[in-house]
């Protein structure tokens, strides 16, 4: 049995070496030149600061720095209500509360 013509399609076409797919992984046409004065880019191979210190990243210590940096304490408040006074309670509303008035008439107008 012969493979469809998709299949030979893909053999001849999509053919990829190694896993990887084919093309420029690197694009430096962008980097900024001397004497430019727009906004600097960066080369693709440039070194990036990196911040984060892999060894204590996912630490509980670390998450629970987080959190409390991230909770500013003085800004919660303490009661519920901000201090408001009851004013009576809540009444449930009617059955027909906000409902048009049943006239007969359709509530499509034209």
């Amino acid at each position: 049995m012969s493979a469809s013509a998709d299949d030979q399609y893909e053999q001849q076409n999509d053919a990829v070496t190694g896993g990887v797919p084919a093309g420029d992984s690197k694009d430096n046409d962008y980097a900024s030149r001397t004497g430019q004065d727009q906004i600097p880019v960066q080369k693709d191979d440039a070194p990036v600061e990196d911040p984060i210190d892999p060894d204590t990243a996912d630490s509980d210590q670390t998450l629970a720095q987080d959190d409390k940096d991230a909770i500013d304490q003085s800004n919660v408040i303490g009661g519920r209500t901000r201090g408001a006074k009851p004013s009576g309670g809540y009444a449930e509303p009617g059955d027909e509360e906000g409902l048009p008035a049943d006239d007969g008439t359709s509530a499509v107008s034209y």
